[in-house]
This record gives structure tokens, sequence and C-alpha cells, in this order.
């Protein structure tokens, strides 16, 4: 049975709020989300490699207060055990945490979960496990990871596509000039982190209208 509720279905565009990005390029995490909010997003990943829990947590609560849960959908990125500290509605997780399968066991029905996968022997997987929606990438050559996993191409997208029904969410390195190839080879939401930057409100009507045409 899916966790997706209303508020929480995927976008087109899955925009994922980075801190640690965010900050190394001298920008506020409070403006940026709140130009996100503005620009019209509900649904964020908020993702935060290198903070404290502690500090997780109140740029967490801070999201939360921007993000509402009465009309916004936020998930966090890889920190299973501060979920429902956060209130957050759900958690994305990668080969290296928690299995889909523990993360239901720990949090119960009620919470969106989404896993990364590289390759067709991990997407096969997530496609067999309790896991709401599934990541393939990186589709692209990508900055936004220190040791990143060998790019997959739209090839990767299409195998990807071809093994799962599940909701497939393409990441790594796309950007506004190569979002609609990637829809086009079968993903349903595409993931954005850096071409974000530095000014989401503009970045994001231009994404709406690469994904509309």
């Amino acid at each position: 049975m899916s966790s997706f509720s209303p508020k929480c279905s995927l976008p087109r565009l899955y925009p994922i709020l980075d801190a640690g990005l965010l900050l190394r390029n001298g920008l506020s995490i409070e403006s940026f989300a709140r130009q996100l909010r503005d620009a019209g997003i509900r649904f964020l990943q908020y993702r935060d490699k290198d903070a404290s829990d502690e500090v997780v947590l109140e740029r967490a609560a801070l999201l939360r207060r921007i993000f509402p849960p009465s009309d916004s959908c936020l998930i966090l990125n890889d920190r299973v055990s501060l979920v429902r500290a956060t209130g957050y509605d759900g958690v994305h997780v990668g080969q290296g945490d928690l299995s889909p399968a523990e993360v239901r066991a720990a949090l119960g029905p009620g919470v969106l979960i989404g896993v990364s996968t590289h390759g067709e022997d991990q997407l096969r997987e997530a496609a067999a496990g309790p896991a709401d929606y599934v990541a393939i990438g990186p589709v692209y050559a990508t900055r936004s990871k220190e040791v990143p996993d060998p790019v997959v191409g739209l090839e990767g997208v299409r195998a990807a596509r071809a093994l799962t029904a599940k909701p497939l969410v393409a990441i790594g390195g796309i950007g506004r000039m190569n979002c609609a190839a990637v829809i086009e080879a079968g993903a349903d939401s595409v993931a954005v982190i850096s071409d974000l930057l530095p000014d989401p409100g503009r970045r994001l009507e231009e994404f709406s209208r690469m994904l509309s045409e």
C-alpha cells in the first residue's frame, strides 16, 4: 500500500534543498526556502549531509514552518532516526542507509519512503520492497556528491522504467536543458539540486516551461 497522500503526490519537478551546497555558495537556507515557497513549491526534500543531528533538527523545524503540514510535503534525506521528531512526511534513503524494509518497520505505514538506486540489481530489489518511489541515477555527471556513482545515462532511465511500475525519480546532473529528455526517457519526476541556484524563482519558471513543452 502506497504512502502517497494527495499533498505528497510526486511532482514532475522534485526540488532538493541541499543545505551544504547553499552555505558553500553563500546563500541563506531560510531565504532560499521562502523563494521556493513563493514560487509554488509544496514538495521538497531537505538534504544536509554534514550537519549534526541537532543542527538538522533546527533547520528541519525552520523548513516545516515555511512548508506547513497542512499543504506541504517534506522529505528528510537519510536521517531516519529524526523523521518523527521533525514531523516530516517522508524519508529518502541511499544504498548505505537502512533498507526500505527496515525504515518501514521503524516508522510504520504512514511515512513516504524513497530509495536511491544506481543499477538494475539495486532497482529490482527496490521495486520488490516497500519503498513508495524509486530514484535512479546519476543520469548525468554531478558535483553534488563527493564520490558520485557511475553515470547511468538516459538508457539507465529507460531500463529502470521497464523494471518497475513504481513512481520513478531521476537524479544527477539534471537541469533546465536536459530535464525534458529525462522525462521522455520514462521518469515520472526529475530531482534537481544545483540548477535551482542562485535564483530559484526564475529557475523554476524556466523548468516549468521546459517540462510543459
